[in-house]
């Protein structure tokens, strides 16, 4: 082993939460090492999860409305087809493009990439184990934001792109004739999306009594119907017991209802942390039963100089929120400041009609026996979205019954992930629901619709 290199800052991991906190931390003046052991930088969300499957997304929805609905624009195309591996192509091309635009920007910061698998070795010290090869490292400060991994499920077993998770997913070579999706979350109900549309029949067991578990209600069955109609099977209250092989075909099993026999089976029930084999035993770090990292408010764990973001830490398991935790985080230490408001973090579903949440839910709310006002807007009432022809879902606002400050704002609809961000900016600055419907919105535009949700917390909305 060759005597450590010595850096302010290193970082374990190059996701989102990572890799921002690496360049921030540059940007303020740290040396900064970042460690990953995928060969791309970007983490779990740029290389296997939230960018391809986005691409996968436009792709297939692309591919949808040159089927079935350019004809009710006056456009009449001939004979439509599927190339899986050119839709595939692409997917990686994108993949790849934003994995060396991260290299790009940490030779831009002067940050230090160092690749293969860390370990904290003690106070300060750190190893990157790569092929059989050594390296120390030396820290004033360590950032642990190895991000999260695929939760099992007993009973099932996997079997590589046949009982997979959203990893396999991504990439099948062709169209599944029945895949089915145990779990009814983002991942579950985005990437059951793709494959319905590219051809295959999709059944989502769901264990719960709705999808989309921590999504307001209201939204959350607005979804369920609308994505029923797009040909998606949503068997709820069922608890899956077996998944297997038998003789090149899957066999699923739940509780009180006969096998399922399919091509493929996408386990998507969750995350949990990636906090193995980190040598967070060496420092005094301890997680909690679901191998969580505790930290305090400025994200520092229980060990001197060690801090902690994103999925490893627990909350909302968001690319965008481990982002802001690194950014904060790293502040935090540089300047003494580090704040991030929760309660300002939107998610988004990126299904067709999108999906997206910032803030309280009317079910939040109700439980903590909060008053509150409600402003509902359809999007039929839309100029812009009947033009697109994406009238379908709603807008609605929560607004504090006293104050009018803006609790949550929830959305389904056309681009409602762009949407939501504006309300996020609204919350995060403490507007009311007057405040937002007294801006002036370009017409027509979606954003339309926000204000009048605003406007329908006032009891005031025009075209509703």
């Amino acid at each position: 082993m060759s005597s450590a290199s010595e850096h302010d800052l290193v970082v374990v991991g190059a996701g989102p939460g990572g890799y921002v906190a690496a360049i921030r931390a540059a940007q303020l003046g740290l040396n900064v090492g970042c460690v990953e052991e995928a060969g791309a930088l970007g983490g779990t969300c740029l290389r296997i999860g939230c960018i391809p499957s986005k691409a996968l997304l436009e792709s297939s929805q692309r591919f949808v409305e040159a089927k079935e609905q350019l004809a009710i624009h006056g456009i009449r195309a001939g004979e439509v087809t599927l190339n899986l591996a050119a839709l595939l192509r692409r997917k990686e091309q994108v993949v790849t493009t934003l994995t060396r635009g991260v290299e790009s920007l940490f030779k831009k910061n002067k940050v230090t990439r160092y690749l293969g698998h860390a370990r904290i070795a003690g106070s300060g010290n750190l190893t990157v184990e790569n092929g059989g090869q050594s390296t120390a490292l030396a820290a004033k400060q360590i950032l642990i934001a190895t991000g999260s991994k695929p939760a099992g499920l007993q009973g099932v077993e996997p079997r590589g792109d046949l009982i997979g998770t959203s990893a396999e997913a991504l990439s099948y070579r062709e169209t599944p004739k029945h895949l089915v999706v145990i779990g009814a979350g983002y991942i579950g109900v985005e990437l059951g999306s793709v494959w319905r549309r590219l051809g295959a029949k999709v059944t989502v067991l769901e264990f719960l009594d709705r999808i989309l578990a921590g999504m307001d209600e209201e939204l959350a069955a607005e979804a369920r119907k609308l994505l029923g109609k797009q040909g998606l099977e949503f068997r709820l209250g069922a608890r899956v017991t077996a998944a297997r092989v038998e003789e090149g075909q899957c066999v699923v099993e739940a509780e009180g209802a006969e096998p399922i026999r399919c091509d493929r089976v996408l386990v998507a029930v969750g995350r949990l942390p990636n906090t193995e084999s980190l040598g967070l035993e060496n420092v005094g770090i301890e997680t909690d039963r679901r191998g969580f990292i505790p930290v305090d408010e400025r994200f520092a764990t229980s060990a001197q100089g060690v801090y902690a973001v994103g999925d490893v830490i627990g909350g909302p398991m968001l690319a965008h929120k481990a982002e802001e935790e690194g950014m904060a985080c790293v502040e935090g230490i540089v300047t003494g400041f580090c704040h991030v408001n929760y309660d300002a973090i939107p998610g988004v579903v990126y299904t067709h009609p999108e999906i997206a949440s910032v803030g309280k839910t009317e079910q939040e709310l109700k439980k903590t026996g909060a008053a509150f006002v409600k402003g509902p807007f359809p999007f039929r009432g839309n100029g812009r979205a009947r033009a697109l022809g994406q009238a379908d879902g709603f807008v609605k606002v929560l607004a504090d019954a006293t104050t009018d400050r803006i609790l949550g704002v929830h959305i389904i609809g056309p681009h409602a992930g762009e949407l939501i961000n504006e309300a996020a900016a609204a919350i995060a600055f403490g507007a009311s629901s007057e405040d937002l419907a007294r801006v002036c919105h370009a017409h027509p535009t979606l954003g339309e619709a926000l204000r009048e949700g605003a406007l329908a917390a006032g009891n005031r909305a025009i075209h509703a």
